[in-house]
């Protein structure tokens, strides 16, 4: 018999609801399903205390568990060290990051809770995948008290340099929580190579092919490149709910070409440089006034940061002032909104939009560059134009690659992809679309669990 998959994340969600929902969801879900698993993570519920024994329940072949946390270990740990610290930090952003050692010990101590509630659920030949940046010392914890299973580790979004790394108070006592796993995943090469360079100058430690050594221990360490499920995305965009809102939206533009931008509402995701590179565009080809719009989806996300909330206004201002120096009567240039559209639907926003704008600052991999691609008719393709800077862009060599920091290059490229003739656009599709189907998110888990197991 297999050994069992304990799959741990910082909030878990619906199982019958993961197809929907997409990304790591679906991953976890199809895995859980076939191993006849365990999910273990926050409820997303706040109580008057944090709660010590996990909430069992089934839905079909996967158990799920559950803490609640307290309004103020969720304010320190999720809001504060996680995403006040260590995102900006991840994402290169030393302007943005907040270091508060408070906030440092709640994100230990609820760590410490997660590994108390989940240590007497765990059989003795599970294997245990733990996901993401809220979870570093999970590891440390659980072997603290007595776990012995294999542990793995993946980090969804990007590693900094140890330049960066070394200005986080706490960076030694990070890295050291992930010599406790017998494996870490990284997005691609690059961050791999930044933790070895801080293992090597830092720590005195030591690097070999796929594996570090320090405090002691041996690593292993391997960049796996996270996929989407494609041919079920693809079958979204044609499924009734995805025409649907393909024809909706090409009765909407008529003969204009839209560029489409889905986002979360993120500093890391290049929006406001973004928008500038759309209003140069406009302002150096006339003729496309009129021809062309741009829709950009952004739902909120984490309004309860400060600097979300500035972010926001920034955004909102930006978009007004666009759509008051160049639209026209019949011609709104920008449409920005907030809403969440789920994914059947925006698969039909996407094969209706001739353009993809993916330009984030950094991203560990960005599965909306992916998503749009698989959701194209190859008959009559759109254009990605994405960052460089997207972990993606590894894979996704025959995107239009842009440095989103090049306002100019990014223009540019909006306009190459909108005149684009339709053989190229043929042929970068059917190129990118084999690398999609072939690093799809089933090949991604199934490499990740091999090398764990």
């Amino acid at each position: 018999m297999s050994p069992r998959l304990v799959a741990v994340s910082n909030r878990i969600s619906s199982v019958r609801g993961a197809p929907l929902a997409g990304g790591l969801a679906v991953a976890l879900v199809d895995a859980l399903r076939e191993k006849r698993g365990l999910w273990f993570g926050w409820s997303g519920k706040t109580a008057d205390q944090s709660t010590d024994t996990a909430n069992v329940s089934q839905e079909g072949d996967v158990t799920l568990a559950t803490v609640d946390l307290s309004q103020e270990d969720h304010d320190a740990y999720y809001s504060g060290f996680a995403n006040r610290c260590l995102w900006p930090l991840f994402h290169f952003r030393l302007d943005l990051t907040g270091y508060d050692r408070a906030h440092f010990e709640a994100y230990q101590r609820v760590n410490r809770r997660f590994a108390g509630a989940l240590s007497p659920l765990l059989r003795d030949d599970d294997l245990i995948w733990v996901h993401d940046y809220h979870l570093f010392p999970l590891g440390s914890e659980l072997r603290r008290l007595g776990v012995t299973q294999r542990l793995g580790f993946f980090l969804h979004i990007p590693f900094p340099p140890r330049e960066l790394l070394t200005t986080l108070p706490q960076h030694r006592s990070l890295v050291r929580s992930l010599f406790d796993y017998d494996l870490v995943g990284f997005q691609i090469e690059d961050d791999v190579k930044r933790l070895a360079s801080y293992v090597e100058q830092d720590l005195g430690g030591t690097v070999g092919d796929g594996w570090m050594e320090a405090f002691g221990r041996r690593l292993n360490i391997r960049a796996f490149p996270v996929g989407i499920d494609t041919a079920r995305y693809h079958d979204f965009a044609f499924s009734s709910h995805g025409q649907r809102e393909y024809l909706r939206l090409r009765e909407f533009l008529r003969d204009r070409d839209q560029i489409i931008g889905v986002d979360r509402l993120d500093y890391s995701k290049g929006l406001v440089r973004r928008m500038n590179a759309y209003e140069l565009l406009l302002e150096s080809q006339a003729a496309a006034h009129g021809r062309i719009t741009y829709l950009q989806i952004a739902p909120i996300s984490r309004g309860e940061v400060a600097a979300y909330q500035d972010f926001r206004r920034e955004l909102e201002q930006h978009a007004a002032n666009i759509n008051g120096r160049f639209g026209q009567v019949d011609w709104v240039p920008i449409r920005y909104v907030n809403e969440a559209i789920p994914r059947r639907r925006l698969a039909g926003l996407y094969r209706a939009s001739r353009v993809g704008l993916v330009t984030p600052m950094r991203d560990g991999m960005n599965l909306v560059a992916k998503e749009y691609v698989a959701a194209q008719d190859e008959k009559d393709p759109g254009v990605l134009v994405l960052s460089r800077f997207a972990g993606a862009a590894q894979q996704m060599r025959d995107a239009l690659l842009v440095n989103p920091y090049d306002t100019e290059e990014v223009a540019g490229a909006l306009e190459q992809a909108r005149t684009m003739p339709l053989d190229e656009r043929r042929n970068r599709h059917h190129k990118l679309m084999e690398g999609l189907l072939r690093d799809d998110v089933s090949d991604w888990r199934r490499r990740f669990l091999e090398a764990l197991g």
